[in-house]
């Protein structure tokens, strides 16, 4: 069975483009908007990987991967985040809650469909 993947962008034109590129990649795909959309949709699908923006409204990305990290049900859900915050202390904030991963926008597609499948490694 494919892994699925929960994108949580407030970026419609995001949400698609990362949702056509993991598709293709042949994972299972769950769209969110928001922070709260998005922690609910961990909740209930049990991802493999959390694909999360930090600045959504609702709430943010740090604190939905502070949420995951905090339920021992969720804490095997591996998180990416993706952000246009590249500064040094943007990315040892984001590591510091808990991700699995930074990576600043814009990034190559096929750079992150290689990050994805490097966190999916069993």
């Amino acid at each position: 069975m494919n892994p699925t993947i929960v994108i949580a962008d407030d970026e419609p034109n995001i949400l698609i483009s990362l949702e056509f590129l993991m598709k293709r990649e042949g994972y299972i795909v769950v769209l969110a908007r928001n922070g709260t959309e998005a922690l609910d949709a961990i909740r209930q699908h049990r991802p493999a990987l959390v694909l999360l923006d930090v600045m959504m409204p609702g709430k943010n990305g740090h604190e939905v991967c502070q949420a995951v990290r905090a339920d021992e049900t969720l804490a095997g859900t591996k998180i990416l985040m993706l952000t246009a915050k590249g500064r040094d202390t943007d990315i040892a904030q984001g590591l510091g809650v808990g991700a699995d991963g930074y990576m600043t926008k814009p990034f190559s597609t096929k750079d992150l469909a290689a990050r994805v499948r490097a966190l999916l490694q069993p």
